[in-house]
């Protein structure tokens, strides 16, 4: 099971030759003193944030058409207030609005008009003669430097984001100082278990490779599948979910991936099991361990198993849980229980999304906070209004999640989530540190099945598809 990450071209010593603006790099890099970003006042970061934003309109705005054309029809020039950063944010349904059937039909050069409209670098001039299909299609675009990932699509279909290769070494880097604050900080020298894959262009598998390469010693990276996700099998499963959450699923379809699904699993079975008997057996030393809340729940029941009572890790482990639990028969106090399970080891927490990337770290009193380049704003539920002062209630103001990551130099990073956050904008938060902080109270607009409305930021997708087979 031990495996080496196929994706080295992100390097925490990197250099960085991007065309982010001054501004931009600066507030990014901040976060390499996590202590001292994090402790920056509100009131000293806004203006510095406000004025990045300009600098990256301006420049982004003549790379990116959907960006420029948003900016038209908005009739916006310049951002002058975090008002008029709103209307320039694209929905989160963009990165997967091309026509399903260019996919289908390997369209190819068709989809690289589709992709151009939302990309800062030219991706017109990838050579996709002979491309047999998604995977193919995103390696192509690899080769040529466009370091493209696909979503899980949760949702039904896949989205398809760009990145550069600078973008993806910052994110490394980010993550490295970020990810274990304020309770650690990030060493090379422990065995990594990481409960999914660690190979194929996805986000998920993007992220293992980073905390690999963030946490883990030559060599000592235990993950879950050593073969490639491939999209096109995301794909397939991600549209049947959306059939058998809409209806529309033909009961010999329902029956031929339920049988597929069946088969997987049968066959992963065993190799969960390996993987949960070595992290057992290397307990009583320091690892990072990133699994899903229900797969954590199927350690501690092999440990039970075994005998081997609860607490019994070394102290120094970092814990990782993640994922929603949707769709799951999980007991209502499930975190408490992996917690209870694994004991006073080091468990840490991010907020933040496969579209963002800058996380934003959980702190002592279990809050979000940002860092210095992540704008991070609550607004209405049909996302055309920042929310403020007058709309709080004892001091929390609830609303859809949208923020610009001014990290990004492959694409513009301004975007409107689907997430319901409530932000505290009191004061400072219980940990002592500014505000305003997110409560851990995330959830989202829609379920999967449902269509989430949003405002005017939704009608960009008509000109993305603009010109593309219907």
């Amino acid at each position: 099971m031990t495996i080496q990450a196929q994706m080295k071209e992100s390097s925490n010593g990197a250099s960085d030759p991007s065309d982010l603006t001054p501004l931009c790099k600066r507030l990014v890099e901040m976060s390499h003193d996590p202590d001292t970003a994090f402790n920056m006042p509100a009131s000293d970061l806004q203006p510095m944030r406000l004025a990045a934003a300009q600098e990256l309109f301006k420049l982004r705005r003549e790379q990116i058409p959907a960006l420029r054309k948003r900016a038209e029809e908005a009739g916006i020039d310049r951002i002058e207030s975090f008002d008029d950063l709103v209307p320039l944010l694209f929905a989160h349904t963009i990165y997967k609005s091309y026509p399903q059937e260019l996919i289908d039909k390997g369209r190819w050069k068709m989809m690289l008009k589709w992709l151009q409209t939302l990309s800062a670098k030219d991706v017109s001039k990838v050579d996709v003669e002979g491309v047999k299909d998604v995977d193919d299609f995103i390696e192509r675009l690899w080769e040529a430097g466009h370091a493209v990932l696909a979503t899980s699509g949760s949702s039904g279909k896949v989205s398809f984001l760009n990145h550069t290769m600078q973008d993806r070494a910052r994110k490394t880097r980010h993550l490295k100082h970020t990810m274990g604050w304020p309770f650690t900080k990030a060493t090379s020298d422990r065995p990594v278990f990481w409960f999914g894959p660690m190979k194929g262009r996805n986000s998920a598998v993007e992220m293992g490779i980073s905390n690999e390469e963030n946490w883990g010693s030559p060599g000592c990276t235990y993950a879950l599948d050593e073969r490639p996700l491939l999209i096109s099998e995301v794909s397939e499963t991600a549209a049947m979910r959306k059939k058998l959450a809409d209806g529309t699923a033909l009961p010999d379809e329902i029956d031929a991936f339920e049988q597929k699904q069946k088969a997987k699993a049968e066959a992963s079975a065993d190799e969960l099991l390996r993987l949960i008997d070595k992290l057992l057996d290397m307990r009583h030393q320091p690892m990072f361990v990133f699994a899903l809340w229900a797969q954590h729940l199927a350690i501690r029941d092999r440990a039970r198993e075994r005998g081997i009572p609860d607490g019994d890790f070394h102290l120094e482990t970092v814990l990782f849980p993640a994922g929603g639990i949707k769709g799951l028969n999980m007991p209502a106090d499930y975190r408490e229980q992996v917690t209870a399970f694994y004991g006073p080891v080091i468990q840490i927490g991010v907020y933040g999304m496969t579209e963002m990337a800058q996380l934003m770290p959980r702190c002592e009193a279990k809050r979000y906070h940002a860092p210095p380049g992540l704008i991070l704003m609550a607004l209405d539920a049909t996302g055309q209004r920042v929310l403020g002062p007058k709309d709080a209630v004892d001091g929390k103001i609830t609303g859809r999640a949208g923020f610009l990551d001014l990290m990004y130099e492959g694409r513009w990073g301004g975007l409107i989530t689907g997430d319901k956050i409530t932000m505290d904008v009191a004061g400072p938060c219980p940990c002592g540190r500014p505000g305003p902080t997110v409560l851990d109270t995330i959830s989202r607009f829609a379920q999967t099945g449902e269509e989430d409305h949003i405002g005017c930021a939704g009608t960009i997708d008509a000109y993305v598809r603009g010109g593309l087979p219907a």
